[in-house]
């Protein structure tokens, strides 16, 4: 059995900034890896969860000009439409937003990151004990695997009728569409990107966009799950966890930084065709060894 320590911070931060934005999955990764090094139990669950901050950190950092930009001027956008929507009749009202739509992007686009990120904070609140409980583990990740490579597969053969191609036109329902796909990550193996770069494929977004828009919803979800788990679990952790956690935070901040850029460019010239294949092949060497 591995002890929980620096060194082992040091592998699963390099293994969680590897795979959270690669439709890979993450949290698969983490649990087959604690599984083979003997690192399982509560201090194990809360760490592959709460490690996750450190790939989020890279995302703001990564897009910090764009996430200022969406702040500040939605900001300014939401103070418009309240005048708009001062209006007198219900007739109004719509006018006024079927008009804020279209002239306030950036407000809309926060508004469908809350609307993308409802579905499975909701399902992932009751059902995350129970998932907890029953599928964090090796033959669950490995089956997730397998399906969700076959499902990358056949969403890619099926061609990506690009209708949107900028990230601030990703329309509210397009949002919600997304949403309701990343409910699926919450099955260890499924990975949320995968999902909602999936999800993003289907509801006609850019490859690019879609997986830009992903990282972008990963803000708000992982964020609230890493808290919850954290608050949750911090009985479980001594000051010594906490220092080696913080380790694995600063290697999973810097790797993830390097492969979001890496996977945008990526992405723009490729498929996610040999991310599925991995997958697969991954999950079929699990379910060997394991079985």
């Amino acid at each position: 059995m591995t002890n929980w320590g620096p060194e082992l911070a040091v592998i699963l931060g390099i293994i969680e900034g590897l795979t959270e934005f690669l439709p890979v999955s993450s949290t698969g990764h983490l649990i087959l890896v604690g599984h083979a090094l003997g690192f399982t139990g509560d201090v194990a669950s809360t760490v592959e969860i709460s490690i996750q901050l450190g790939a989020i950190l890279a995302v703001i950092a990564y897009e910090r000009v764009k996430i200022a930009a969406l702040l500040t001027q939605g900001f300014h956008e939401q103070t418009q439409l309240r005048a708009m929507l001062r209006a007198p009749s219900p007739s109004d009202w719509s006018s006024a937003i079927h008009t804020s739509m279209k002239s306030h992007p950036n407000l809309w686009f926060l508004i469908g990151i809350g609307l993308a990120f409802l579905p499975a904070a909701f399902v992932g609140f009751i059902a995350h004990t129970w998932i907890k409980a029953h599928l964090f583990t090796p033959m669950t990740v490995a089956a997730s695997l397998i399906v969700g490579g076959i499902i990358i597969l056949l969403v890619e053969r099926a061609g990506n009728r690009a209708r949107t191609e900028r990230l601030l036109d990703v329309s509210p329902r397009s949002a919600l569409l997304i949403g309701l796909a990343q409910c699926v990550s919450l099955i260890p193996g499924m990975s949320r990107s995968g999902s909602t770069i999936v999800g993003g494929l289907l509801a006609g977004l850019d490859r690019r966009v879609a997986t830009e828009y992903s990282f972008f919803l990963a803000l708000p979800t992982m964020i609230v799950a890493t808290i919850y788990q954290m608050i949750k679990s911090q009985a479980s952790l001594n000051q010594q966890d906490y220092v080696a956690l913080a380790v694995g935070l600063v290697v999973s901040f810097f790797v993830a930084w390097a492969v979001i850029a890496a996977f945008l460019t990526y992405v723009q010239r490729h498929t996610l065709s040999v991310f599925a294949y991995y997958r697969m092949v991954l999950g079929v060497l699990v379910l060997l060894i394991v079985r």
